[in-house]
């Protein structure tokens, strides 16, 4: 992972920071942490499952960690795992029981949604003695793509697009996918009824909110047309085929299922590994935030300012001590350039860096945006023209900017998907 000589112990120190982020987030991670099968019972956390009530156990779900943790259950289960399916992206698990398929990420494509047919043809097989074992991760929005009768593809990918494109938060695109989808907002544990639907759930968003992961396939939700439209207004959207969908589309009750779901990896996973790797090293760790949302070029600045005041005054941490944050940052794309919001923020970060700070920053799935980088490491020296950085930056092309200064990190697919990590080295004053 992240194949580069670091230049100077505190590159070293981030990247290390960053590794154990990516790895304490791994779904076989997670399940040996949260997740144990004795004596016929499952225990998942503090809930118990007896696995003598059920004649069959299924694994269904998507996201770009879906085959990971659908490997790792396998691992669990053995033998008792009867099938299922799951769509990612990148397969980066071979799981023997458990069919992966592929789909586009971040925009839906058909691969996406005959993944997603395959997944409610699966579920719809299920019976009052089955136990549905969800696996849902960041990405699944996309993955699973099940448009509701009357919208196509192709309109759910302009939406899907232009939304992104708008810089708009995850809470407020998955608003609009979960009205306008059969399988998001609890149509995948509908659609399994009347089966045990246990949700096992890697999360992407800020807060872990069940119900905006991968737009909640196991999380009942009613249909709210009146909501999709005004975010469509909100961020000025052209979408006339979705927008006539919703204005003729009728409210509806949330579908009247059961559903557990335990979170079981999450951003909070990755930060505090990091912390411990800081701590290890003989650096005071300070967690700024595992929220950090908004503008990635404002956060950029932020985690600067924040280095600075750490040299001068003590405050919030004195140095040699390392910042950490987590969350989800946004790009408002107005440029034709090739980036994504770690880069941003690395590139943003850049310009203001005080001397010998380090800053780093990755998508813990490995692919920031639609590029092959995870993220990028930089320093003071990692702009050596401050205009052409910020022409950069306002044609969102951080990416070949940072390429150009041999400042990007690549690892592959990761296996993982729970929000962006980013790390602040702050050496000892003088």
């Amino acid at each position: 992972m992240f194949d580069r000589d670091p230049e100077s112990p505190a590159h070293e120190l981030a990247i290390d920071c960053l590794r154990a982020g990516i790895e304490a987030a791994n779904p076989e991670t997670a399940v040996r942490r949260h997740c144990a099968v004795a004596d016929d019972t499952l225990r998942i956390r503090d809930a118990e499952y007896d696995l003598d009530d059920f004649d069959r156990i299924l694994v269904l779900g998507g996201g770009k960690a879906a085959d990971d943790l659908a490997a790792a259950l396998e691992t669990l289960f053995g033998d008792r795992i009867d099938g299922g399916a799951v769509v990612t992206n990148e397969r980066t698990a071979d799981p023997q029981r458990v069919t992966v398929r592929t789909g586009g990420h971040p925009t839906p494509d058909a691969d996406s949604v005959a993944g997603a047919e395959a997944v409610l043809k699966a579920a719809e097989s299920a019976d009052d003695r089955t136990l549905v074992l969800a696996a849902i991760t960041g990405g699944g929005s996309a993955l699973l793509c099940a448009p509701a009768e009357g919208l196509s593809l192709d309109s759910f990918q302009r939406v899907t697009d232009g939304l992104l494109d708008a810089g708009a938060p995850i809470e407020d695109v998955n608003t609009v996918r979960r009205t306008c989808s059969n399988i998001k907002g609890g149509g995948l544990a509908a659609a399994a009824a009347p089966a045990t639907v246990v949700g096992l759930l890697v999360s992407d968003v800020v807060g872990d909110d069940p119900a905006v992961i991968a737009s909640g396939p196991t999380v009942p939700a009613a249909v709210d047309p009146e909501a999709a439209l005004t975010v469509l207004d909100r961020y000025d959207v052209d979408a006339p085929d979705v927008e006539a969908w919703l204005e003729a589309a009728a409210s509806e009750a949330a579908p009247a299922v059961t559903v557990e779901n335990h979170v079981i990896a999450s951003g909070r996973d990755a930060v505090d590994a990091a912390v411990d790797v800081a701590h290890q090293a003989g650096y005071e760790p300070c967690l700024l935030s595992t929220r950090i949302e908004g503008e990635a070029s404002d956060a950029g600045r932020f985690h600067a300012a924040i280095a600075a005041e750490s040299l001068d005054s003590d405050n919030p941490v004195s140095p040699p001590a390392v910042l950490l944050s987590g969350g989800e940052t946004t790009v408002t794309v107005t440029g034709d350039g090739t980036g994504g919001p770690n880069l941003e923020w690395a590139l943003a970060a850049a310009l203001d860096a005080p001397e010998g700070t380090v800053f780093a920053a990755v998508d813990t799935d490995g692919s920031d945006g639609s590029t092959d980088a995870a993220g990028a490491i930089v320093d003071s020296n990692a702009v050596d023209d401050v205009e052409a950085a910020r022409r950069a930056l306002t044609a969102n092309d951080s990416y070949h900017f940072l390429d150009a200064r041999d400042a990007l990190l690549r690892s592959g697919p990761t296996g993982t998907n729970v929000n962006d990590l980013r790390v602040v080295v702050v050496p000892e004053n003088g």
